[in-house]
């Protein structure tokens, strides 16, 4: 897209706006041309590094020209310059770019893959991922860059968390009128510590309106008091409870390649596998064979153990509600129980308490087939009828 085409959108748009449109469409719209405009800074920052033309207004790199003449920050510079590379390698993303489809952290993510992974790779899987990139937000583009990079490379997983080894340490030191707790803890620690604080500070209710950081803290506390409510711990011969998936089948024929998901971290190396295998208690969710019966029908209403794990397992620990990150805390029937509903896997989905209240107040639906949700038009002036039970 050039300048002028740019500059006669730009128009086009306010001219739209100015036709009252609903703020919803509104802000679609805009996120697009933001996402066009950012791509078309990229085009011409890469047209200036080309032609070292910030050399001719006294600066002596292209990051320092946009930090002193754009006032963009390190990290804001860092990205159009990477992004220029990313594009230029990558013509269909940039055509995308160019759209508004994308934004440069979608970019961003593409960039990570073409650093990281064999080429051969990423070049026989960007049918996929262009496609992710056009629907989901740029976490969910950088996980499956990773994992993909897990798969191409699993040795390089076995590396890193060797090489942490080194790293692990944790300090708790008096720092003005508070503590300051600083660390490196190894993947399994640092999982039970986030799965736990997770847990303890989601929201009590709708109207809990506690800043997050704050609502850790008081999880964090919580958790202490619990521990020394019966006195300092002693050693009790409890191993490590983890959850751990992986798959049945490349256990049994090659253990020495296959990787594995640890919930809360994500994708492990073989070498680490094989540790945890040996060290932990582990709750196995096998993507391969019979391992427990997930489906009770009418005989309990409420999700069984063995359920509760697969729904948090299936959403990897993340509600399901449209935009949200919350941790899994409520499981609910899709088809209402009060309306003939099963307890069975394929009629429950994990949510958090927001979520599950507002689905209950028809702010937005489950489909039962694909789980997938849908907001539902009615306001929130209208959520006063009576709510049956999930």
């Amino acid at each position: 897209m050039s300048s002028t085409q740019l500059a006669d959108r730009l128009e086009a748009v306010a001219a739209e706006l100015r036709a009252y449109l609903t703020p919803t469409e509104a802000l679609r719209m805009l996120q697009g041309l933001s996402n066009a405009i950012d791509a078309e800074k990229v085009a011409l920052v890469a047209e200036v590094d080309e032609h070292r033309d910030f050399e001719t207004e006294g600066c002596s790199s292209l990051k320092n020209w946009l930090r002193d003449q754009l006032h963009l920050d390190g990290r804001q510079a860092s990205q159009l310059v990477r992004s220029g590379r990313t594009l230029r390698d990558m013509p269909d993303l940039e055509s995308l770019a160019v759209e508004g489809a994308v934004s440069l952290d979608h970019v961003d993510a593409f960039g990570y893959a073409a650093r990281h992974i064999d080429p051969m790779v990423v070049e026989h899987s960007m049918d996929w991922m262009l496609r992710l990139a056009e629907q989901a937000e740029p976490v969910q583009i950088r996980k499956a860059v990773k994992k993909l990079r897990a798969t191409a490379h699993p040795d390089d997983l076995d590396e890193a968390w060797i090489k942490g080894m080194d790293r692990h340490d944790i300090k708790v030191s008096v720092v003005g009128d508070g503590v300051a707790v600083t660390g490196f803890l190894p993947f399994d620690t640092g999982t039970k510590l986030t799965t736990l604080l997770q847990s303890l500070s989601a929201p009590t209710c709708a109207e809990d309106d506690r800043p997050v950081s704050i609502r850790r803290v008081t999880a964090l506390d919580a958790l202490l008091s619990s521990v020394l409510a019966s006195g300092l711990p002693q050693d009790k011969g409890v191993r490590p409870h983890l959850t751990l998936t992986a798959d049945l089948t490349d256990l049994v024929h090659d253990a020495d390649i296959v990787t594995g998901e640890l919930a809360g971290f994500g994708t492990i190396g073989p070498a680490q596998l094989q540790q945890m295998l040996c060290d932990a208690d582990l709750t196995p969710i096998l993507t391969a064979g019979r391992h427990t019966v997930l489906d009770v029908g009418r005989t309990h209403r409420l999700a069984t153990p063995a359920q509760r794990k697969a729904v948090v397992n299936q959403q990897g620990g993340t509600c399901a509600g449209p935009g949200c990150r919350g941790p899994v805390v409520h499981v609910h029937h899709v088809q209402y129980w009060s309306d003939g509903g099963t307890t069975d896997l394929q009629n429950l989905i994990g949510l958090c308490p927001r979520c599950h209240a507002a689905v209950h107040q028809g702010f937005f639906t489950i489909d039962p087939d694909t789980h997938q949700t849908h907001r539902s038009l009615r306001t929130r002036h209208a959520s006063s009828r009576r709510t049956r039970a999930g």
